[in-house]
């Protein structure tokens, strides 16, 4: 008999993460339902409901939905008589933690999908957090930093986390289909532009754009006609990055609130840059493994998973933290040393592979839910 499985997620539209557990996670021992918290459709579950996986959607819009959101998430787990709640970003924790511990469930999982967020810019969320720790039976840390934060800021027991490193399908990265990208150029004006240099990550002020955003200026005196693609361009800094690019010409540059063909997108860069403001604030960066999977030479500061793998000048050219002249240096040795080049790509794609594939996660996965 499969041990029965409820993920609760809050506030996501479309994530391949959940879609590719659903998928993937072995049918035969485990039997998965979802519970998402969400003001509507959305596009998460239509993929799960047109794989004939049972799902509820309840209607959520912050902390005054929660106590109606914990009774009706109680009501599901009982119905679908769940083994293991595992929950999935930080609304979902406090409900799903909490209507699990209410109904007597012995295996209460969360995912730590944040870092030291509360603790630099919410310390009234802490307690929050702390709660949800006291709450789960095992938590899982997605790099080791988030695992460090756990037991050395919020005094977790070392025996209650799991280090699982994100998986990925890397196949949907590495095999784009050269048509797409050719539309994606063409959608976003960028025919006849060289070089294309890449930003996906929200307006936030972490994230460091405003660090990015002179060294492409400076990169405008010798390549008058490169372009700057901020995709995922939405956010609480937007404001402040809206400013800078007031001194960039419009025609060099391009703001891309969401893209769907993210992987044919990286395509598209000749340089991508990632660069985070300290080594902690990233909880895990998707984006690290996404843009070395398609094998585009990226520029990058050390943050989050970034730590645990990434070398200078063997999969990435790395920079410190808040530094548009390295910035700018990274992406100006990229682009004229072709050697450098080929080699970081090389490399980058295949310390990708061999770290991060879809089934090693899942077998991690599988075995903390069997674990007594």
């Amino acid at each position: 008999m499969p041990v029965f499985v409820t993920y609760i997620i809050s506030n996501i539209n479309k994530a391949f993460a959940f879609e590719w557990v659903a998928d993937g996670l072995n049918k035969e021992k485990f039997q998965l339902s979802f519970i998402l918290l969400n003001p509507s459709d959305s596009e998460l579950e239509s993929f799960l409901k047109e794989n004939n996986f049972v799902v509820k959607r309840i209607s959520f819009e912050g902390k005054k939905s929660i106590p109606r959101a914990i009774f009706q998430t109680i009501s599901f787990l009982r119905q679908q008589r769940t083994d293991i709640v595992h929950s999935h970003l930080f609304d979902a924790n406090i409900v799903g933690l909490t209507a699990a511990k209410l109904c007597g469930i012995k295996k209460r999982i969360y995912t730590r999908h944040h870092s030291s967020y509360h603790h630099e810019y919410y310390p009234h969320a802490v307690k929050y957090d702390k709660y949800c720790n006291y709450l789960a039976t095992d938590i899982i840390a997605i790099t080791k930093t988030v695992q460090q934060i756990l037991i050395e800021k919020e005094q977790v027991s070392e025996k209650k986390i799991t280090l699982i490193e994100h998986g990925f399908k890397l196949s949907i990265f590495e095999n784009q289909n050269e048509k797409t990208v050719q539309l994606l150029k063409s959608k976003y004006n960028l025919i006849g532009h060289y070089p294309i240099i890449g930003v996906i990550s929200r307006y936030t002020q972490w994230k460091g754009i405003h660090f990015i955003i002179p060294a492409f200026k400076k990169l405008l005196i010798i390549f008058p006609n490169a372009k700057l693609v901020l995709a995922n361009a939405n956010g609480d800094y937007t404001v402040q990055i809206k400013l800078l690019l007031n001194d960039i010409p419009a025609n060099n540059y391009v703001e891309i609130a969401f893209e769907n063909e993210l992987g044919a997108l990286y395509k598209t860069f000749d340089v991508f840059v990632h660069t985070p403001i300290d080594n902690h604030s990233e909880a895990f960066g998707q984006t690290y493994i996404e843009s070395l999977a398609v094998g585009i030479p990226s520029v990058f500061t050390l943050s989050g998973i970034a730590n645990d793998f990434v070398k200078h000048l063997k999969n990435a050219f790395v920079v410190n933290y808040k530094n548009p002249e390295q910035i700018y240096e990274g992406i100006s040795d990229i682009l004229n040393d072709e050697n450098l080049r080929e080699s970081i790509i090389k490399q980058g794609k295949l310390d990708v592979s061999e770290r991060f594939s879809l089934t090693k996660m899942l077998c991690k996965l599988e075995l903390l839910y069997l674990k007594q």
